[in-house]
């Protein structure tokens, strides 16, 4: 009897150390990851390389320009305005469509100036990101101290920088 007590347990243990361990669930077909790159300051301009990761299955159609919105510390969005184009950061490839293929990226750069004048500071302390209209933003924790210049830009999306 002493030896059942015994072999039992380890019997058990065996058996349960054995089992496969359960495998994750696989990517939705339409999955998005945004990274946002260290911000970068020259001249009282600040700017960053916002990159979209397709983490899906299946290719993603992507076009134009980032849909970004500037976030407050409590999570509102804040009256900014967003420039398309050029700025003192980047240069503006212009607009394109991609078949995003799953593990592929793009990339965008998100500039503004901490220019102060008269009226409100304004200061972000996230940014709302998507990459085509209607679809929910995924939020970034990038500061961005607008000065009193409400206005953040923002160039299309593209494989590569623009040089």
């Amino acid at each position: 009897m002493g030896g059942f007590r015994f072999v039992l347990p380890v019997l058990l243990c065996v058996a349960a150390c054995s089992a496969p361990a359960p495998q994750p669930p696989p990517p939705p077909a339409d999955c998005a990851h945004y990274d946002a790159g260290l911000v970068d300051a020259a001249l009282g301009h600040r700017g960053f390389v916002l990159t979209l990761t397709n983490c899906g299955t299946a290719a993603r159609a992507v076009s134009g320009y980032p849909d970004v919105q500037v976030l407050g510390p409590e999570g509102r969005v804040l009256d900014v305005r967003v420039e398309r184009g050029t700025s003192y950061m980047a240069i503006d490839p212009g607009s394109g469509t991609f078949a995003l293929a799953p593990g592929k990226s793009l990339v965008s750069v998100v500039s503004w100036a901490n220019t102060v004048t008269d009226g409100e500071v304004l200061t972000g302390s996230a940014l709302g990101v998507a990459s085509r209209p209607g679809e929910a933003p995924q939020r970034l924790p990038v500061e961005t101290d607008l000065g009193t210049t409400g206005e953040i830009t923002v160039t299309a999306w593209a494989e590569e920088l623009a040089r």
